[in-house]
């Protein structure tokens, strides 16, 4: 057989600063579209206290995230998860652990395009009384994000940080706004204290398994490994940088949210509010249209960064040949991999078409709707047991490796592996309507395909299995025949 790729052109090694790297994976998070969308789907259960489950999410999410770090500072590639489970557990873990990070970061480009269609067709039809199809809004972005991500990692990140920058702006002037006017009821502390709940501890738990999908997509800079500058320290800075800055934002916004509504109207949120327009409507009419414009520009800024996430995964496991080889190419001048760029595009236009037509409709804008929905719980039952897997394999190298520290190699990552399971039995759980009720069971046969695929190139071509996530920041590949922790000769 074939050697696997070494790629002479690479990637464009110190492409991205840790600015950008921090970028990558705090607008991979949208936290505008996330604050302004995703709160009222806990406050039927957490109401007021919602900005405390946030809270309460932050340092979950650093749990999660403690494994992640100490492998991205360990094993920095663009394969990322794939890589980091593949060296932790086995190239047959990582090979299904680079399968459900697909499903997940190429599954977020078309939700958005669905959510960003509905929301803008509805939004002309009420403020302007002109009619676009969701499907004619949604390929603007989608043709927009395949142009930037061809063009390069840095135009892209250059384009995420001004999206990022302006929505943060506007929720944050806001939410200033709403606590200087002295919100419905006075500013106070009580929602961050739980007797704000109107369901008690109970409501406190649910709330936070809708609250943590806020969360989703934190570890994104770690695709970047191989065109950040001094990775084995950037991108771990980053990650935790994105959970401790976007979660503090949610916190402060979601608080200001609940001062703003007043706790009986809080509690009355259902996931159809629009919380933030009424927000504006009372206390600064003149910021409604920012508002709007900020929703789309970080559902924008989402779909850039996990498009070029996917693609640097894609072309990872191209250059091991766990994917056709074609995904591997790297084009002479932008230094892109512009085939998986096309290739993700194509991807993400058809499953946001097809999934549209399937449910509504291409000019209903609740089918656009039903894309971002089934979409975003599918993604979310893909990213949740790689969180689980990568905790685990952290555990499993670092024994190996003989350099085991019993609180960053055991216990937190342990910690962050329980919650993650937590979090995923929970979500399926809440899920009692279908076709959110079919959803594990695809992602169960998906699992099993790719094991089935995974066992066929160990028995037909172990080589390729036995070197899968051994490409390290180099660009070449490592000996996988050497310790874990330790240099090749």
């Amino acid at each position: 057989m074939q050697a696997p790729i070494v790629d002479h052109t690479g990637l464009r090694r110190d492409a991205v600063g840790p600015v950008g790297a921090v970028i990558m994976s705090a607008a991979i998070m949208g936290p505008a579209v996330s604050t302004f969308f995703n709160p009222q789907f806990s406050t039927p259960f957490s109401g007021a206290a919602t900005p405390l489950v946030y809270a309460v999410c932050v340092i979950a999410m650093l749990l999660a995230a403690s494994g992640i770090i100490e492998m991205a500072s360990e094993l920095p590639s663009a394969g990322a998860f794939y890589t980091y489970v593949a060296r932790g557990l086995g190239p047959r873990a990582g090979f299904i652990t680079g399968g459900l990070m697909f499903v997940a970061y190429a599954l977020l480009a078309p939700a958005e395009v669905g959510l960003i269609g509905s929301y803008l067709q509805t939004t002309f039809e009420v403020e302007l009384g002109v009619h676009l199809p969701w499907w004619l809004i949604g390929m603007v972005p989608a043709v927009a994000t395949v142009v930037l991500a061809y063009r390069g990692i840095a135009v892209s990140l250059r384009t995420a940080l001004v999206l990022f920058g302006f929505e943060v702006l506007v929720i944050l002037v806001l939410a200033l706004i709403v606590l200087l006017s002295g919100g419905a009821d006075g500013v106070g502390l009580h929602p961050l204290t739980p007797s704000a709940s109107p369901h008690g501890f109970s409501g406190l738990a649910t709330g936070f398994v809708f609250a943590a999908l806020s969360f989703v997509g934190f570890e994104a800079a770690t695709t970047l490994s191989e065109e950040v500058r001094q990775p084995r320290r950037t991108i771990p800075r980053a990650v935790l940088l994105s959970v401790i800055g976007v979660g503090v934002l949610y916190v402060f916004c979601i608080w200001a949210e609940v001062i703003g509504l007043g706790e009986r109207a809080t509690n009355a949120l259902t996931g159809a509010s629009t919380p933030w327009n009424d927000l504006a409507t009372r206390y600064a009419a003149w910021m409604k249209w920012p508002v709007i414009v900020a929703s789309v520009s970080s559902m924008f800024a989402v779909m850039v960064s996990s498009a070029n996430g996917v693609v640097r995964i894609l072309h990872t496991m191209g250059r091991e040949q766990l994917l056709p080889r074609m995904l591997a190419y790297v084009h002479p001048r932008h230094r892109t991999p512009t085939r998986a760029v096309l290739a993700v595009g194509a991807f993400s236009i058809a499953v946001a078409l097809g999934l549209g037509v399937a449910n509504g409709g291409l000019g209903d804008a609740a089918a656009g709707s039903n894309v971002y929905g089934y979409l975003g719980f599918l993604l979310t039952l893909g990213i949740l047991p790689v969180y689980v897997l990568t905790n685990l394999a952290a555990i499993a190298y670092f024994r190996r490796a003989g350099r085991l520290h019993l609180v960053r190699h055991a216990v937190l990552p342990l910690a962050g592996a329980v919650v993650m399971v937590v979090l995923l039995v929970e979500q399926i759980l809440q899920q009692t309507d279908a076709p959110y009720t079919w959803f594990p069971w695809v992602i169960v046969g998906w699992v099993a395909l790719l094991a089935g695929v995974a066992a066929w190139l160990g028995a037909r071509r172990p080589e390729a299995l036995r070197l899968a996530g051994a490409a390290l920041a180099t660009g070449e590949l490592v000996d996988a025949a050497a310790p874990p922790g330790q240099a090749p000769p």
